[in-house]
Order: C-alpha cells, then sequence, then structure tokens
C-alpha cells in the first residue's frame, strides 16, 4: 500500500496529515472551516483514499494561510506515497456533473508545477469558506506535489456545486493518475528518465 503521513508547522498553521491512496474512502478531517472539511470529505470518499487531516490555523486573521497550506501538505502527501513514480499512469482527468453544474479536472505528476483553476464563483463566501481561496488550495496542492493542476467549470447556476463538482472531479483525476498499470510496472512515465 501506499502511504504517507506528514507533521507540518509554521508560525500561521499546524498540519498533521496521513493517507492511504489505495484506501476505503475514509476520512477524518478538521481545519475549522465546516465547508472546507466537507470538499475534503468528498475528496477522499470519491477518490477512494483514506485521508486524515487536522489542520490549526490562525482563522482569526483569515482563512488563507489553512487553506493554501492544506493543500501543499495534501499535494507533498501524494508525491511522498507515490515515491518514485514507477508504473503509474502519471496524468489524469475526470468530467464530474453535479446536477446542473459541470466541472472537470486534470492533474500530471510532471515534476513541474503549473495551477490553472476558473471555478465561475462570484460570491465571496460558500458556506463558511472564502470561495477565492479555492485557487489557493489547488495551487497549493501543485505546488506540495511538482504537478499540474487544472480545473474548469464547463457551466452551474449554484456556487456550492461549482465548488463540489471541481473538488469531486480532481480526486478522480488524481486517482486515475496514481492507477499503477502492470505493463508499465518498471517503467518511469517520461522519457527524460526523470520526474
Amino acid at each position: 500500500m501506499r502511504k504517507a503521513k506528514l507533521q507540518r508547522t509554521t508560525r500561521e498553521t499546524d498540519i498533521a496529515a496521513a493517507l492511504v491512496i489505495e484506501g476505503r474512502g475514509r476520512y477524518k478531517i478538521a481545519t475549522g472551516i465546516r465547508f472546507f472539511d466537507h470538499m475534503l470529505e468528498l475528496f477522499a470518499h470519491h477518490g477512494g483514499f483514506d485521508l486524515e487531516l487536522t489542520a490549526k490555523g490562525d482563522l482569526d486573521v483569515d482563512q488563507h494561510h489553512t487553506v493554501e497550506d492544506v493543500g501543499i501538505v495534501l499535494g507533498q502527501l501524494f508525491a511522498k506515497a507515490l515515491g518514485d513514480k514507477k508504473g503509474i499512469l502519471r496524468a489524469g482527468y475526470f468530467v464530474m456533473p453535479m446536477d446542473e453544474t459541470l466541472g472537470l479536472a486534470a492533474v500530471d505528476f510532471s515534476g513541474r508545477v503549473a495551477a490553472v483553476v476558473d471555478d465561475k464563483v462570484k460570491v465571496r463566501l460558500v458556506g463558511d469558506l472564502q470561495s477565492e481561496l479555492v485557487f489557493d488550495f489547488f495551487e497549493g496542492f501543485a505546488r506540495g506535489a511538482q504537478a499540474n493542476v487544472h480545473c474548469k467549470i464547463l457551466y452551474g447556476r449554484s456556487n456550492h456545486h461549482k465548488i463540489e463538482s471541481l473538488f469531486k472531479a480532481f480526486a478522480r483525476a488524481l486517482r486515475a493518475a496514481c492507477w499503477k498499470d502492470k505493463q508499465m510496472a518498471k517503467l518511469l512515465p517520461s522519457t527524460k528518465g526523470l520526474l
């Protein structure tokens, strides 16, 4: 089983997390931001990952540090659990319908960092989450995992559904990218010989 544990402590956040890639979708999450917890819970469930994550951040200042640092830690967990990346598909994508909303996500564990997020959310808050921080989460993940992350809402009405469809699509895109291909078990998925 591919798994990882991390503790990341800064002056702004204290995060403890554990991941099992070949999990059963079990989770125990507490960030102090309930809507964000909900997104991470459905991320774990839809990806089939086991995820435990506790974040204590300076929420009295703002949610930014907590959301971004959780993204970084989650990315680092995947990078650590994937190890040398031999045999993985490396890239994955998923298109996720969420009632009237359609979102897509694509990820590539390329060793290079890029994040493009178009969530089409035009309100300041969704639940108790500052909506502009959705980008910061995905960008933090890209930095932590050394990956390319692309997330886009094609259309939709509900802001809740827009964010939820991106987290679900992202989970399933990651599941595909982490998939071990028996035919390529000893191959690094790069002609460069390095990821």
